[in-house]
């Protein structure tokens, strides 16, 4: 997968780009959760999600937030990473001018920001946020949604209680237009341990079903 360096506010940024051929694929951009625990755009789900819209057809950039890896900078309390993600979907955008729509999916701190640069954004078509840390991190800028979308969770989550994230899908259900779709994975905690697989199955299923494309079980057996 081709490694990228393009221009952040606060210097490069290093990220993965996997493009796909026909000039008006959708894209997405997939962001990580909080560096401050070390992870980075490598992160498991962050990778899992990542190719699994390229799968889909998406010509998909992640990348690191400033001062992760090769991306220079320091962190700065979600500020900074929201220019950074803003930055990201620039590139995304300049290397696909013709995409028919844009994406957005976040892990953890990477949702907060996906939904932050959802509302600055119009042209995202829809989110996919993980494990949104909605009892961590103020989400009332969500008013109102201005795009439907998908949100995550592990029933088993200790660090995201469930109870909180269903206090936030319910106010984002409140709001008139869109559908909040919200998929609870049984047995699964704050990093899908041992449900990974469960939980990218059910972004797919979620996908396919806002793309129009056949359900998995009938193009697993198309192939066969």
């Amino acid at each position: 997968m081709p490694e990228v360096i393009f221009p952040g506010p606060d210097g490069r940024l290093e990220g993965r780009y996997h493009e796909v051929k026909e000039k008006d694929s959708p894209i997405a951009l997939i962001l990580h959760p909080d560096p401050r625990l070390g992870v980075s755009m490598n992160n498991r789900v962050v990778y899992e999600l990542h190719h699994l819209f390229h799968r889909l057809g998406f010509s998909v950039l992640r990348f690191n937030f400033r001062g992760v890896g090769r991306s220079q900078g320091a962190f700065d309390e979600g500020i900074g990473e929201l220019s950074d993600a803003a930055a990201a979907l620039d590139f995304l955008q300049a290397h696909n001018p013709d995409a028919r729509q844009c994406w957005i999916a976040g892990f953890a701190f990477g949702a907060w920001i996906g939904m932050q640069l959802l509302m600055r954004r119009p042209e995202i078509s829809g989110f996919v946020s993980v494990a949104p840390p909605a009892n961590m991190y103020d989400f009332s800028f969500l008013a109102p949604c201005p795009s439907s979308g998908l949100v995550l969770n592990g029933v088993q989550d200790r660090i995201v209680p469930p109870a909180e994230i269903e206090k936030f899908v319910n106010k984002l259900k409140t709001q008139k237009g869109i559908v909040i779709t919200h998929t609870e994975i049984e047995g699964a905690n704050h990093v899908f341990e041992n449900r990974l697989e469960v939980m990218i199955d059910s972004v797919e299923d979620y996908m396919r079903a806002r793309l129009g494309m056949p359900p998995r079980e009938l193009e697993a057996g198309a192939e066969a």
